[in-house]
């Protein structure tokens, strides 16, 4: 996990009542944490927040003991704050019918990989799936643009099926293309984390194959079986270096 969280600034979302309880999120670091968790400073509207980083086991290991059950983070790094590296779609599904999250996920992939880039996708342990491409850092705008500009392809390819639909009663039972994690301090469960519901899902990655397996589901990795899943290694191993630019995709696109 370590690997897919290093130095992105971290939305801590703690529950420290336990999970049938209400969590709530903490974005600026604790007075109380100890100096050797590093952090880094963001600006804000009107301000600034000292956002936690993870750059070993033991800062993951002390956010848990401090309740945090699930670590959020930016799609930026601390060395390039206000450029990405990363752009998520999230598959976010109006219906129980994940077969039509995974071929949504798979349209994405197609669409991606027309355009030059990587895609990889990741079940969410919630509802959903992620499907994330790595990219040249570029500022957020940029990122955000065609994001955007892609879910808009995707829309108008798939009607029956997908849309960018922010508000949920106009959506119906399509899937909501959400790229909206793609701007500024905004920030998305990463790979391996666990979610605070019954049996402790766990986002995993996936290889793209396993995206025809009817037997997928959202939460099918927990923190009990994830051990002998990853005895094979991590499906997103070498992520970082598929990195490709935004730039020449959107050209493409156009």
């Amino acid at each position: 996990m370590v690997r897919h969280v290093r130095d992105r600034p971290v939305a801590m979302q703690a529950y420290p009542a336990g999970i049938e309880a209400e969590g709530h999120y903490m974005k600026d670091r604790p007075k109380h944490f100890p100096d050797w968790i590093p952090d880094v400073r963001v600006a804000k509207r009107g301000g600034s927040l000292r956002h936690v980083l993870v750059r070993e086991t033991a800062t993951l290991v002390y956010l848990a003991g401090q309740n945090v059950i699930t670590p959020h983070v930016w799609t930026s790094r601390a060395g390039h704050i206000r450029e990405p590296d990363r752009i998520v779609f999230d598959l976010d599904p109006s219906t129980q019918k994940f077969g039509e999250v995974r071929a949504a996920a798979r349209a994405t992939g197609e669409l991606l990989r027309d355009l030059g880039l990587a895609p990889h996708a990741m079940t969410t342990g919630s509802r959903g799936i992620h499907v994330t491409v790595p990219i040249r850092p570029v500022p957020f705008e940029e990122a955000f643009a065609f994001a955007k500009a892609v879910a808009v392809r995707l829309a108008d390819e798939h009607p029956s099926k997908l849309t960018t639909e922010f508000h949920k009663v106009k959506r119906g039972d399509r899937i909501f293309v959400d790229v909206l994690r793609n701007r500024y301090a905004q920030h998305a469960v990463p790979p391996y984390a666990v979610r605070p519901r019954p049996r402790a899902p766990v986002a995993a990655p996936l290889h793209w194959e396993e995206l025809d397996d009817r037997a997928l589901k959202p939460d099918r990795w927990t923190i009990a079986s994830m051990p002998k899943r990853l005895a094979d290694g991590d499906a997103w191993h070498g992520i970082s270096g598929r990195a490709r630019s935004v730039s020449a995709a959107l050209r493409r696109l156009a």
